[in-house]
């Protein structure tokens, strides 16, 4: 499988090299972990933890009416580095898709909103999540409300599911998700047709100790969707509900998708703090093994309109 350096990524130069991988397995999301300067001492490290939890804040939710969209990509053959040209076969064809009106966050949830509801069940965070936060207050410095502000990584599908039914919500729909990131004419980006660039998405960044470089989950308004969902493109890549399905564009109903039945992986949305351009665009899909923890994903919550 794919390493997180090339993950959410890749150079299009390769994408030929790559083709066969990608028809036989999806990129798996692997990060490596982030190691503490020095060992966390506990009652400070919980403190810390505390003091970040009562600092989150819920996003508001942004309604998305019924309608059709477009969604997937129309092959293209004759552009083989252009951004509208599919990234892979798995968002094609392009189908004309009705969803019902549904609301989703217009924020990622952020790491003081997750640890919050930890907090209010007595339950410990991924040791993945404690031990970036120790780093980044030891080693960088951050102070809490910065912390509590950044999009929540590390968590698994699992539990990203059970934040949103905690909350009365659940995960967007793949299709809801693509819906809200490019609107109903079928944008690119979530900010139209042009090129990502700074400003409009947080995306083309590195860092060799899985530092994520991030932005508040409550920034990015330059960069919105058509309905005025934020980081729909970098930031964090998103949890979607579905299972991901290799062909499934071509053989979905055209109300409202769910997914397959069943499946390996999770779908995956929207690229990352460390996504090439091509992972940007609203159509490109991902997916991961629902129990992955990466520093590259997070998520929102949805729910359907009563």
């Amino acid at each position: 499988m794919v390493t997180p350096s090339l993950t959410l990524g890749f150079n299009p130069q390769f994408r030929l090299g790559l083709i066969s991988l990608i028809l036989i397995g999806i990129t798996v999301l692997t990060p490596r972990p982030v190691t503490a300067e020095a060992p966390q001492p506990l009652a400070e490290l919980a403190g810390h933890l505390s003091a970040i939890a009562t600092l989150g804040r819920a996003s508001p939710t942004i309604s998305i009416p019924a309608g059709w969209f477009s969604m997937g990509t129309n092959r293209i053959d004759d552009d083989p580095y252009g951004l509208g040209t599919q990234f892979d076969n798995t968002e094609l064809p392009q189908r004309q898709v009705w969803l019902d009106a549904f609301a989703i966050d217009r924020d990622e949830v952020s790491i003081g909103e997750y640890l919050a509801l930890l907090q209010q069940r007595h339950r410990q965070s991924p040791d993945q999540l404690s031990r970036l936060i120790w780093h980044i207050i030891t080693v960088h410095f951050m102070p809490d409300q910065v912390i509590a502000s950044w999009p929540v990584l590390y968590v698994t599908w699992s539990e990203a599911s059970e934040f949103c039914r905690a909350h009365g919500k659940r995960l967007p729909t793949e299709a809801e998700w693509e819906k809200a990131a490019r609107g109903n004419d079928g944008n690119l980006f979530p900010w139209g047709q042009t090129a990502p660039a700074p400003g409009l998405a947080v995306f083309g960044q590195y860092h060799v100790h899985e530092i994520p470089l991030v932005a508040a989950v409550n920034s990015g308004e330059e960069g919105q969707s058509p309905f005025g969902v934020r980081h729909m493109a970098g930031n964090v890549a998103e949890w979607v509900q579905d299972w991901f399905g290799f062909d499934y564009y071509s053989i979905m109903p055209e109300r409202n998708p769910k997914g397959p039945n069943t499946g390996r992986y999770k779908s995956v949305r929207g690229g990352s703090w460390k996504s090439h351009p091509n992972l940007l665009r609203t159509p490109s899909r991902n997916g991961a093994v629902p129990d992955q923890r990466s520093a590259t994903i997070g998520f929102r919550c949805a729910q359907s309109n009563q």
